[in-house]
């Protein structure tokens, strides 16, 4: 979630779809009392990790206070998002959104915000629909592929990314009317995309193919797909543009894309269940998640070396660093907590419990406070960055699993 995320996806072990609220209560208890041989983690995800666009400007209407906006699922009552002002830790009114398909996989980057801050984009079964935060009213739905299930905005906010799962397709939207172009062929089962910094080439990952789909956003045209590792799902692209670093869940590795020329480079061993990666703001260092054995590694950018791989909790999955670099927070989804990783020592602080399967994080673009989204508990668990204690959990609706923030 991304990262996310992060996060993009889930090795096999930990395909779950969305159930209803009690089943899914029973089954996150059947994993936290036993966890599968290989846990794993968008998003993200990616962003995941991966993933999500904060806003660069705040809402009038909220005096320049950041909000955190919380996807859940809702089900019978369809999709719902919660708004919370970060300035309090106080859980706003909650915005119906559409219905989503009942095998969605809970961990995409399903939101993401406009870089003005002024619209968020939410994934439901068909559709995208916009959310405007002026007035935290949902829009009339964009009709788009077979379930969305992954959103990348550019950089100037003029076209929205939605990666089609079932549809193998990238649809793009004209954010200036919602309205929906023609779809892009992308590889079988797309599961995240970002953008490079320079706003010219999304790159859409193909879990189901093995592959990167370049598209040039000028004129919506795919180019020739880059081979990569086994089932890729999650990306992250260097703050200089030059390196976009893809993991790949069933080869243990990572796989460096030179940009410039679209040619992927020597794949870096990381471990198994490599599922989510986030990089440093002054694009020193790559973090890689790797689900089996519980572990974080290091990745040194300017050789494309690894470092020794850093213990943390059990399945982790999305990361978030601090807009200063100084800590990366590791989502544990079956320990039910978060670890701050020290990035000049590369060392694990103590772990933060959280609520039940914690499934996404982001960060306030002050970087004082770290939001873990907790599926199983139906809350977001604030974290203080500064002591990196865990506050007042907030409430967020049904099965949660989605946050995005905007300053």
């Amino acid at each position: 979630m991304r990262r996310e995320t992060s996060r993009t996806g889930l090795p096999p072990s930990r395909w779950p779809v969305l159930m209803t609220p009690l089943a899914a209560t029973v089954a996150a208890a059947a994993v936290m009392a036993s966890p599968p041989a290989s846990p794993g983690a968008a998003h993200t995800r990616g962003m995941t990790g991966a993933a999500h666009t904060p806003g660069m400007t705040a809402r009038a209407s909220l005096a320049r206070q950041a909000i955190a906006y919380v996807f859940a699922a809702g089900f019978n009552s369809g999709g719902i998002v919660t708004p919370i002002r970060t300035a309090t830790n106080t859980a706003l009114k909650p915005i119906k959104v559409g219905h989503l398909p009942e095998d969605i996989d809970t961990n995409s980057p399903d939101i993401a915000v406009t870089p003005d801050g002024k619209t968020v984009y939410v994934t439901t079964a068909h559709s995208v629909t916009p959310i405007r935060t002026a007035t935290s009213t949902a829009l009339k739905p964009i009709k788009v592929g077979r379930l969305p299930i992954a959103i990348a905005i550019t950089p100037d906010g003029k076209t929205v990314y939605v990666a089609n799962r079932r549809s193998g397709t990238v649809t793009p939207i004209a954010t200036a009317a919602n309205k929906p172009g023609k779809p892009v062929k992308a590889g079988k089962n797309p599961r995240v995309i970002a953008i490079t910094p320079d706003g010219k080439t999304a790159y859409t990952v193909n879990a189901g193919s093995g592959t990167v789909t370049p598209i040039r956003t000028a004129t919506n045209t795919a180019l020739k797909p880059i081979k990569v590792g086994r089932v890729p799902i999650a990306i992250a692209i260097t703050p200089d543009g030059k390196t976009a670093y893809v993991a790949n869940l069933d080869s243990g590795t990572v796989t460096p894309i030179r940009t410039a020329t679209n040619t992927a480079r020597k794949p870096i061993r990381v471990g198994r269940n490599a599922e989510a990666i986030a990089i440093t703001p002054d694009g020193k260092t790559a973090y890689v998640a790797c689900g089996n054995p519980g572990t974080v590694v290091p990745i040194a950018i300017a050789t494309n070396t690894p470092g020794e791989a850093v213990k943390v909790g059990i399945a982790p999955g999305p990361i978030a660093i601090t807009p200063d670099g100084k800590t990366a927070y590791v989502v544990n989804d079956f320990s039910g907590t978060v670890t701050p990783l020290r990035t000049d020592t590369n060392t694990a602080l103590p772990p933060i419990t959280v609520g039940s399967l914690p499934d996404s994080i982001a960060i306030t673009p002050n970087g004082k406070t770290a939001y873990v989204v907790n599926l199983n508990s139906r809350t977001v668990t604030p974290i203080r960055t500064a002591t990196n204690t865990a506050l007042k959990p907030i409430k967020a609706g049904t099965l949660p699993f989605e946050i995005a923030i905007t300053p």
